[in-house]
């Protein structure tokens, strides 16, 4: 059991549905699997570190490269915790990592997540769950990643939900998150792949 602290209404909600429909992390990595030679993109896994551990750290990081999962966004996984015991095994099995900064988090302190991230830092756009508005109040915050010289590209998430808010984001950062957005397609239309398509296209 995990407190899913960052998760909005519409994340909580799917995966509610999920668990109902019998989803397992195994099932998960099955599916990832049967299709990853289809798929020309990196697949990155993001979920809350207590299913992970209850599934088996290296376990599940060794399951993850033979699926062809690419990196893993655990949140709730302390820096000093991903030092001391499990940045080894991560490298171990291919798996980049991506830390999380806020607009509260310190500039020293977003260079040493950067520095323990791999593959890309992902910049949460303000103090509020996913699926929230984006704004660009915090416009000094958004700058501020470019002063630091950081290793890694930045993404921004929470509140993308539309070519416009996607626009705004960009006009900061290397690229944009969109979850709850996609997430209400799937919800939403049984029939979904179109509706996907078109979404994606209008973000384009």
């Amino acid at each position: 059991y995990s407190d899913p602290v960052a998760d909005g209404p519409t994340i909580q909600y799917s995966n509610g549905i999920a668990l109902k429909n019998g989803m397992t992390i195994e099932k998960l990595l099955e599916q990832i699997k049967s299709v990853k030679d289809e798929i020309s993109i990196p697949i990155i896994l993001m979920g809350y570190l207590n299913p992970v551990m209850h599934f088996g750290f290296e376990k599940f990081c060794k399951a993850c490269y033979e699926a062809g999962v690419s990196g893993l966004i655990l949140p709730d996984l302390p820096p000093y915790e991903f030092e001391k015991n499990y940045q080894k095994i991560l490298k171990k099995y291919h798996l980049n990592f991506s830390f999380l900064v806020t607009p509260e988090t310190p500039s020293e302190r977003i260079q040493y997540l950067d520095s323990l991230s791999s593959g890309f830092l992902y910049a949460v756009s303000s103090s509020a769950t996913t699926g929230s508005e984006f704004s660009t109040d915090n416009e000094n915050y958004f700058k501020k990643f470019r002063t630091l010289a950081l290793k890694n590209p930045v993404l921004i998430g929470f509140g993308i939900k539309d070519q416009e808010s996607f626009r705004k984001a960009t006009q900061y950062m290397d690229g944009g998150i969109i979850g709850s957005a996609v997430v209400n397609i799937l919800t939403e239309h049984p029939e979904w792949v179109q509706p996907l398509e078109d979404f994606i296209k209008s973000i384009r």
